[in-house]
């Protein structure tokens, strides 16, 4: 769980300084909605690769990769982009 918030930190911070290039904005605002993102993300993963190892009965390091690679750039970076980072 630590390493999960570290990361999440991490990440917000990469983004609104270097990828996005959103400092311009109120970061208690970014935030808020980054926690919101952050959180469905861990959601979805987790079910993500729940489904596909306990109801599909596939590998989990298969469904591993596949949900993140999912859930990264179609949850993740397309809310950073128009959620959380919006100008």
């Amino acid at each position: 769980m630590l390493g999960n918030a570290a990361g999440g930190t991490t990440n917000f911070y990469l983004g609104r300084y270097l990828v996005f290039q959103a400092s311009q904005q109120r970061a208690q605002a970014q935030g808020m909605r980054y926690f919101l993102v952050w959180l469905g993300s861990m959601l979805l993963n987790a079910g993500g690769v729940y489904v596909c190892t306990q109801v599909l009965h596939l590998n989990y390091l298969i469904s591993k990769i596949v949900i993140s690679l999912v859930v990264g750039l179609g949850f993740n970076y397309s809310l950073q982009l128009y959620f959380v980072f919006r100008k």
